[in-house]
């Protein structure tokens, strides 16, 4: 019978080491993070990192955490050793960052790799000495309480991961990135960072949370965040997020931690954009840095091997909590009077300021903005022109409002207000737009549009192409109060308006919805093509620039702004209000 070499071969220890750690360590700062990593574990206090050409030649950390013992620290460096896990239900509850037992060995088998450590009130130490291929000595050394790790070299054995590696800014970067990273969840403990031999920062140790955000982005961009701390159903959220109006190109920081871990997680990322919605002006990002607690046993940190990625056992949960958690304060006056009282949906926010009621029994508040006359028929069908927004009554009660003060109109287009304590200069377009919308918004989510049919039907035509896809989402346009019938290949009349916006020029407003129609079938809900609509809708139905507004137009809608939460930007991202504060003042005019 012929013999048959075998062509599966176990790899050698020292190959199968590299290829683990190729899924462990990819620059100097995934070494920075397990070293960290072990060090918090460990009960330190205090965490020293000193880092050479960017972390190539020298990665350096100490700490004055338990220490090992002279048979628990060769143990340590040795694959799948590791005292946080025994059995496999540990895995659905862990509490630490490190647990696989996979760091050091991963690290120590791609570098030249020395470990010096004690436990306290021991009387010596034990140094370990690893050179790529395994240990190279274990013996006894005086030492100080607690651990210090030495990698030198990275990658001195695996050339071709070393020719990726970056500039040593670029690697320092990082560096410095996972060290603030660690430090912004571990209050307790004072973090310590050089760079060739210079300090970057010190961090002491702090009480809150808020303490370590200054410390960590410094006072000009804390100036920019709005506080979030939010809990419900077992969902912990803190944190801060970018105000609107101070919402930049860059999307740094975007930082996600759960249970104090540094995550990617694309639910918590996507309810945080949703959760800004039209907030943001076009073309900006919301910056963050939120920390969310959940039960261990609610996510799965073991995902990934470097444990960047976590799943959610119920991330429609979470979905739902950090949605809440960060529209809250957005919704919130900058002066800090809230629309929302505590606890209530935002679609509750209208109140009656006019009662009236409809020949069909129901009754509607009634807000006059004189100048918004539309050639429409009412809902009662009486065929008269109506002069006054009407929301179907809510009741909802608004907190104490800040006094408002109409100075006048710049250029026909600009509301010079007092608000409070503030000077704002109002785009009388976009703050009317977005008062508009967010009732629409409201009214949509509610599949409650009031709408109003045409005197005359208003015949558009619109391209050949975009006919077909018009005539598809028909059904769902009518949800938000347009009625449209086709007539002809390219042709539909539009017989139907929401009640709250006036006459606009419905050509345009086809067009709009048209370059919207690509969003339809790319997204996994109607939410983000309907705002669209709801947002052309309120830009075309909005007072436009250069029309001149009575005292009281101006006033209503200023405050009807404020009721909706005095966001910053219109749906389409343009800026809604220059303020000036009484100390911005005092120091412009050198009073201070």
């Amino acid at each position: 019978m012929e013999s048959v070499e075998s062509r599966i071969k176990v790899l050698p220890e020292s190959v199968a080491s590299q290829i683990a750690a190729g899924e462990i360590v990819e620059r100097p700062a995934s070494v920075v993070k397990e070293l960290l990593d072990n060090s918090v574990d460990a009960g330190s206090t205090v965490v020293s990192l000193d880092v050479v050409d960017g972390g190539r030649t020298l990665i350096r950390v100490i700490d004055d955490g338990e220490g090992m013992s002279r048979t628990d620290a060769p143990l340590a460096c040795q694959r799948f050793a590791t005292s946080k896990i025994s059995h496999p239900g540990d895995l659905t509850g862990i509490a630490t960052y490190g647990f696989r037992g996979e760091a050091l060995p991963s690290i120590a088998a791609v570098s030249r790799f020395r470990m010096l450590t004690a436990r306290h009130h021991a009387l010596t130490g034990t140094a370990v000495v690893i050179d790529g291929t395994g240990v190279q000595s274990v013996e006894e050394r005086g030492a100080a309480p607690g651990t210090r790790i030495e990698v030198e070299e990275l990658f001195f054995n695996t050339p071709g991961r070393r020719k990726f590696l970056k500039t040593t800014a670029t690697e320092f970067s990082h560096v410095a990135h996972v060290v603030q990273q660690a430090a912004l969840v571990n209050l307790h403990v004072q973090f310590r960072l050089t760079h060739n031999d210079h300090v970057v920062f010190d961090y002491p140790k702090v009480a809150t949370l808020e303490d370590r955000l200054l410390q960590v982005y410094g006072p000009r961009l804390m100036d920019m965040m709005l506080p979030v701390h939010d809990e419900q159903a077992d969902v912990r959220v803190r944190g801060v997020i970018v105000n609107p109006h101070h919402a930049k190109t860059g999307r740094t920081p975007q930082e996600t931690f759960v249970n104090r871990r540094p995550v990617k997680n694309t639910t918590i990322s996507h309810a945080v954009y949703e959760s800004y919605g039209s907030f943001l002006p076009k073309g900006r990002h919301p910056t963050f840095a939120l920390m969310v607690e959940v039960a261990p046993n609610e996510v799965d940190v073991n995902v990934h091997p470097s444990k960047r990625e976590v799943k959610f056992r119920s991330p429609d949960l979470i979905h739902r909590a950090i949605r809440a958690a960060v529209r809250g304060p957005l919704q919130k006056d900058v002066t800090g009077y809230s629309a929302l009282s505590p606890g209530r949906d935002e679609r509750e926010v209208d109140v009656a300021e006019k009662e009236t009621t409809g020949e069909s029994g129901e009754r509607f508040v009634t807000r006059s903005i004189p100048s918004m006359t539309r050639d429409v028929q009412s809902s009662s069908g009486n065929g008269q022109h109506n002069e006054a927004d009407q929301v179907k009554e809510s009741p909802a009660l608004y907190q104490l409002e800040p006094e408002v003060r109409i100075f006048g109109q710049i250029h026909a287009t600009y509301i010079v207000a007092q608000i409070g304590d503030e000077l704002h200069v109002l785009d009388q377009h976009t703050i009317h737009e977005r008062v508009l919308f967010e009732r629409l918004r409201r009214g949509w989510e509610g599949c409650d549009i009031q709408t109003q049919s045409l005197l005359i039907p208003e015949p558009v035509d619109v391209p050949v192409t975009a006919a077909t896809r018009l005539t598809e989402i028909l059904p769902e346009l009518v949800n938000v109060g347009l009625e449209l019938e086709s007539f002809g290949p390219s042709s539909f009349v539009i017989r139907s308006v929401p009640a709250l916006v006036g006459q606009m020029d419905y050509g345009a407003l086809l067009e709009d919805i048209i370059e919207d129609l690509s969003e339809w079938n790319s997204v996994d809900s109607l939410e983000k093509p309907i705002r669209s609509v709801l947002a052309s809708i309120a830009c075309k139905g909005a007072v436009q620039a250069g029309r001149r507004m009575e005292p009281p137009e101006m006033k209503h809608v200023v405050t009807e702004w404020l009721r909706e939460g005095s966001p910053m930007t219109c749906p389409h991202g343009r800026r809604i209000s220059l303020r000036f504060g009484s100390e911005e003042l005092h120091r412009i005019f050198r009073r201070l």
